[in-house]
Order: C-alpha cells, then sequence, then structure tokens
C-alpha cells in the first residue's frame, strides 16, 4: 500500500503514524498473543461504528460530497477502496453506483457457444448453456454484465495499450457512453487528463 505524504505538516504526521501502525500490523508487532489468538487495538478513526448499514458509511467516509466533487479529475484519483472479496467490491460497487445521477448504460459480453465446439460435442450446448456461462464471477475474468455511468470510475484489468497509459490497473473517469465505444480520462498514471477511447474488445 503506498501512502501519499503531502505539504500540510499535521497531514505528513497522521500519515506517518498511520504508515508506522500498517507496518506493525503486518509484521505483527502489535497485540498479545494469547493461545494462538491475537487481539489488535484498532484506532477509533479508522473504525465503522454503523452496524446497520457499514457499507454506506464506507462510502461516505472515503467519498465525502460524492455529488458535488464526481465530475473533479483529481477527486477518484486520490481515493479507493479496498475488500477481500470480490462479492464485497460487488456490492459496493452497486451502491455507488447509484449514487450517480444519470441514466445507467448496460455493456453484455458475447454469449454464444463456439460452433466448432459443438460439432465435435453437441452434448456441450445443453450443459454449458449461456445462462450458466453468464452467470459466472471469476476473478480476472470480467463480469458478463456490465453496467456503467457517465462520471463513474473504473480500472483496467488488462493491457489494452501501454505506449498511452492503458494498463492492467490504470484508472479512468467515464465521460462518454456509446453503443461501441467508451469514452473516458486518465486519472492515474503518467497520463493522467488524457482522453481515450476503448473500444468493444474481442
Amino acid at each position: 500500500m503506498r501512502l501519499t505524504i503531502g505539504n500540510n505538516t499535521s497531514e505528513t504526521e497522521q500519515t506517518k503514524s498511520f504508515a508506522k501502525w500498517l507496518l506493525d500490523l503486518g509484521e505483527g508487532n502489535i497485540g498479545d498473543t494469547d493461545d494462538l489468538e491475537v487481539t489488535i487495538d484498532i484506532p477509533e478513526d479508522l473504525l465503522i461504528k454503523n452496524s446497520v448499514d457499514p457499507l454506506s458509511s464506507l462510502i461516505d467516509f472515503v467519498y465525502p460530497y460524492l455529488l458535488q466533487l464526481y465530475k473533479n479529475q483529481y477527486y477518484f484519483a486520490e481515493r479507493a477502496i479496498l475488500a477481500p472479496t470480490n462479492e464485497v467490491i460487488h456490492e459496493i460497487n452497486e451502491k455507488l453506483l447509484a449514487l450517480f445521477p444519470g441514466e445507467e448504460v448496460e455493456y453484455l459480453s458475447s454469449d454464444s457457444i463456439c460452433h466448432t465446439d459443438q460439432a465435435k460435442n453437441p452434448s456441450h450446448a445443453n450443459l454449458y448453456s449461456p445462462d450458466v456461462l453468464n452467470g459466472l464471477k471469476i476473478s480476472g475474468l470480467p463480469n458478463h454484465r456490465l453496467i456503467l455511468k457517465v462520471g463513474v470510475p473504473v480500472m483496467l484489468l488488462h493491457n489494452i495499450d501501454q505506449q498511452n497509459g492503458l494498463c492492467n490497473g490504470t484508472r479512468l473517469r467515464i465521460t462518454k457512453l456509446a453503443k461501441r465505444v467508451i469514452e473516458a480520462e486518465i486519472i492515474s498514471g503518467g497520463n493522467i487528463g488524457t482522453k481515450t477511447y476503448i473500444p468493444r474488445i474481442t
């Protein structure tokens, strides 16, 4: 995890303190061991105390004033939510997407079975129906159904154009949504502010 230290002295001290706590936690220097169980005191400012809807509280904490600032290219570049599982990420993404104004645009992956495979094994067509295949959610493979709105941040999962900064992990902010192409602005890396077009990829 990288921590950016700003010019503000108070902010710098807070960041250094958090960095030290995080390193100590990772190295196992925090907490008392008792029968292989460890109790760790987490600083109060890192706790989410809303037990009714903790994800909404987390979103409000990480993305304050979202509706006023979501068009600012630096707003999302400085913020991210990390989660332990893809299921949690999908839930956060759905809640966050609902907060954005505008109309949703749905993009679907190709959902037909290759005809050459059907000729070799006709039973595979019944065994692996498009409904089953479209329901799979596998790490590293995009979901069948992608819903976006103008203004939302996205992250590339594959290298598309390394020379122009479109690499795995590059973050972008959607500026236009067309039927077969997405216009976006790069918000991370060396090409911040550059507009780019992402076509439908086979």
